[in-house]
């Protein structure tokens, strides 16, 4: 082993390398070492991190691309230039509007009736709501028969008068010319008349009159030779001395085989109320009343018992209060019957003035619920009560739907609801049917359907006019006389169904102006299409008779019940051609304060062939008929052994 003490020349090197590594290595220099250490540390941190982190993005960089080449979208194939087809450009159908001419014969025909609303000056409020009328055969000769409903004067009228005015009954000698019976008639009464219902209530084959009024209400017997008795207080039927009666009908409530009657009731209205209110148009001037400062009323239903009605208008569930104050809510003034849900127990509408309209459910055991709010009927589309006066239903599609139309005030449009199927859910298709613009600016008063065409579908006919004279001056847009308004039904293949008739296809003496409130139709020269009357509130009525010359084919037929009522008010008759099947309901009961003719009419069309007749009674059996013969009238007795 060499000694690093050793003095030859290798151990002089050694050490001297040995002193050197002793003084490096004295205690004082161990902090410049470490700092020394430390820096070469730093050092190669930092080169490994700059490592690190080029590692990883180069890893996120390889991921991404992976990433991106797995869930990118194929690349889009270049845009080729493609030959455009040709624009066809396809031009909606032409509607050609079929002509309505309707000729005024009201006084040609001998009709000579003005009606008296005893309007004095102090604007009471019936005095702008009167007029209603009914077509009837009182007499069994087959035609149409016309009562026209009158009001009076006042009792505290004091201005002089050589006649009271009374009821006008006008026999039709089947050609449409009339003849004025009424003295002598028992019809002959004065009363403050507002609406009729006819109907044979005893069964016996004649046709009995009920009158509402202002006031106590009248049932007259139809004797058989011309003259009728007054049976109201023997058959229970006057309603309250201070009632106000508007639209009133004859239906089997409760399907023992004769009819009841229900009677609407308006407002509580008494004179002194009316003119305590000190009712103004907008720049001074008496106006007539808002139906909103009057309590609401009553109906009356009263059941049929032989002779005799009972009042069941309590038990019967047809009582309807307002929930918040416990008063009646109905203000009533149109009327209609339907089974809504085919299950052959008629159930009853009910237009109300500026509250909720009522439907009133059969439950079958002698009481109804009440349910327009349920099915769709009793708000418009934005949930408000409108000011509801005429009313009627039918099946305008000739399918499964059915439609209830209710006339309403000015600046609110028709209604026109809809269920399918007998779901009894109902919408108002008002709107796209095109009925609910053309009927914003009027009030309408009578509504109802008919085919004034006979091309087997149903139109639409309103009776317009306004309460106040002096509308025009306070609403520009409103006028005392309004003109009447007729909807042809052009089918819902074409978008818009209902279209207005206009000037030039509908007579000038259809679209004259006039203050109209009842309105009526029926045959009265049985030519197979439809006649019109619109009564005027103090003034004369219009006879229209339908002069159509289409060359279209119809049937008619009157039904007589024996299981069921004698009138069948309430039977569906079903007429199935070879393109499509008709629907009509026996229904006298309709439009505001009026009645049409008992029998049921249908437009054919171009068809001369009938495939099959089916009657659907109201107690629910049905009856075909056989050997129908087209452009005719036919009668068809109910027979049990037809029965299914």
């Amino acid at each position: 082993m060499l000694d690093p003490t050793s003095r030859g020349p290798l151990g002089t090197r050694l050490n001297d390398t040995y002193q050197d590594l002793l003084v490096m290595n004295k205690p004082k220099d161990i902090p410049q070492q470490i700092e020394l250490d430390e820096e070469r540390d730093d050092a190669v941190i930092g080169v490994a991190l700059r490592w690190s982190l080029a590692a990883i993005v180069l890893l996120a960089v390889v991921v991404g691309g992976v990433a991106y080449s797995l869930t990118r979208d194929e690349p889009p194939p270049p845009v080729k230039e493609t030959q455009l087809a040709p624009v066809e450009v396809r031009e909606a159908p032409k509607i050609e509007i079929p002509p309505a001419p309707f000729t005024d014969i009201t006084a040609a025909a001998g009709i000579d009736f003005v009606h008296e609303n005893g309007a004095a000056g102090e604007k009471l409020l019936p005095e702008t709501m009167g007029g209603g009328c009914g077509w009837l055969d009182f007499d069994s000769d087959g035609d149409q028969d016309l009562l026209l409903v009158n009001g009076r004067r006042w009792p505290w009228d004091k201005r002089p008068v050589e006649e009271p005015a009374t009821m006008a009954l006008y026999r039709n000698d089947g050609s449409g010319a009339f003849e004025n019976v009424t003295a002598g008639s028992g019809l002959d009464v004065s009363l403050y008349g507002m609406g009729a219902a006819v109907g044979d209530y005893d069964n016996d084959g004649r046709a009995d009159v009920f009158l509402s009024a202002v006031g106590r209400n009248r049932l007259f017997k139809n004797l058989g030779d011309g003259r009728f008795a007054d049976v109201t207080e023997t058959a229970g039927v006057a309603g309250g001395d201070d009632a106000w009666g508007t639209s009133c009908g004859f239906f089997d409530y409760d399907n023992d085989g004769d009819l009841d009657l229900f009677v609407c009731n308006y407002v509580q209205w008494s004179r002194e109320y009316d003119a305590a209110q000190n009712f103004q148009l907008t720049g001074g001037g008496r106006a007539y009343g808002r139906p909103q400062n009057f309590e609401g009323a009553f109906s009356y239903l009263y059941r049929n018992d032989g002779e005799t009605f009972t009042d069941v208008s309590k038990s019967a569930g047809i009582q309807v209060r307002n929930p918040a104050t416990g008063v009646p809510l109905g203000k009533s003034l149109g009327l209609t019957f339907l089974d809504f849900d085919r299950d052959s127990w008629l159930d009853v509408l009910v237009a109300n003035d500026t509250v909720q309209n009522f439907l009133f459910h059969n439950q079958r055991d002698g009481t109804f619920r009440e349910i327009g709010s349920l099915a769709g009927v009793a708000f418009d589309m934005d949930g408000a009560a409108r000011g509801a006066m005429g009313i009627d239903a039918g099946r305008f599609r000739n399918d499964d739907a059915l439609g209830i139309a209710i006339g309403n005030f000015s600046n609110e449009m028709t209604a026109l609801y809809v269920a399918y199927d007998g779901e009894g859910q109902f919408t108002d298709e008002a709107i796209s049917t095109g009925l609910g613009p053309e009927t914003r600016l009027e009030l309408t008063f009578g509504v109802f359907f008919a085919d004034y065409d006979l091309d087997g579908r149903l139109d639409l006919f309103a009776a317009n006019g306004h309460l106040e004279e002096e509308i025009n001056r306070v609403q520009p847009s409103q006028h005392y006389e309004q003109p009447p308004q007729l909807f042809w039904n052009c089918g819902p293949e074409h978008g818009a169904e209902f279209l207005p008739v206009p000037p030039g296809k509908c007579s000038d003496e259809f679209l004259r102006p006039m203050v109209a409130r009842g309105a009526a139709y029926a045959d009265i020269d049985n030519d197979g299409d439809t006649d019109a009357l619109f009564m005027a509130v103090g003034g004369s009525p219009r006879l229209l008779r339908n002069d159509q010359e289409s060359g279209h084919h119809w049937l008619r037929f009157k039904l007589i019940g024996r299981q069921c009522s004698r009138d069948a008010i309430g039977a569906w008759v079903e007429v199935k051609l070879p393109d499509r099947t008709l629907w009509r309901q026996v229904m006298p009961t309709r439009s505001y304060i009026s009645q049409v003719e008992l029998p049921v009419a249908f437009g054919m069309g171009d068809n001369d062939q009938v495939e099959s007749v089916t009657v659907h009674w109201p107690d629910g059996s049905r009856q075909t008929v056989a050997d129908v013969q087209v452009d005719s009238e036919q009668t068809i007795e109910q027979d049990a052994s037809h029965a299914q």
